[in-house]
């Protein structure tokens, strides 16, 4: 079994020993996710630096800011678990969704600022990328952002959490796990064509464009269920 595989698996074996309580069980799901984050952060901006790839770079960097936010969503999480009193005042907007909105809004301005990169670099010229780190380093990020995007959506079944905090983050888990199979592929195209470096800046693209417009589907969920409460 592969170091992601072994990852997972310690993954789930915790969350088995939760407590029925969802905010608990949610809790310690957001946990596992951000350990997740954080520990590809450091070597995804190392290779994508070293390799000269923007589309590895925009991974670390996206793994980076989804990391604070889901702080922001663990303490969002602790907020909701609190008698509505102490919490905040009855008809205030619940802390888990301004917490949604929060990752919604870091996720749009993220891809927002990958995708000026990634037009600057096709139109003023492409340097030369390293084809078998990129593939390296995305393949085992993706397998890794697969895992936690499955312990995450897995305890969502089981407790029958609706919870657009829990969703934003999953959002993002599952996002990252595409893009980092993305950029794989084209790691693995530019390692065996040598020489179509344009696909990582124009990888980078897509990936911003696709989860952008997911970005803000949500906020705009978020945005109409601040107006109906």
């Amino acid at each position: 079994m592969d170091a992601a595989g072994i990852w997972s698996l310690s993954a789930r074996c915790c969350l088995r020993k939760a407590s029925n309580d969802p905010i608990v069980s949610r809790t310690q799901r957001l946990i596992v996710v951000l350990l997740l984050n954080a520990g590809l952060v450091t070597a995804l901006v190392i290779v994508g630096l070293a390799a000269h790839s923007l589309a590895v770079f925009a991974a670390g960097a996206d793994y980076f800011t989804d990391a604070g936010a889901i702080g922001i969503s663990l303490l969002a999480s602790w907020l909701a678990s609190l008698p509505s009193s102490c919490a905040r005042p009855r008809g205030y907007p619940n802390a888990t969704n301004i917490a949604a909105l929060v990752n919604a809004g870091w996720l749009l301005v993220l891809n927002m600022g990958i995708a000026v990169a990634a037009i600057q670099r096709l139109v003023t010229g492409i340097r030369r990328v390293e084809g078998l780190p990129v593939l390296i380093v995305s393949a085992v990020a993706a397998a890794v952002m697969l895992a936690g995007a499955l312990v995450l959506g897995g305890g969502n079944r089981r407790n029958g959490d609706e919870d657009l905090n829990v969703k934003a983050v999953l959002l993002d888990t599952t996002a990252d796990a595409a893009a980092a199979a993305g950029v794989a592929v084209s790691g693995a195209i530019i390692l065996g064509v040598r020489g179509w470096y344009w696909l990582d800046p124009a990888t980078a693209l897509f990936i911003a464009v696709i989860v952008g417009y997911h970005a803000q589907k949500l906020a705009r969920k978020i945005t109409a269920a601040f107006r109906s409460a």
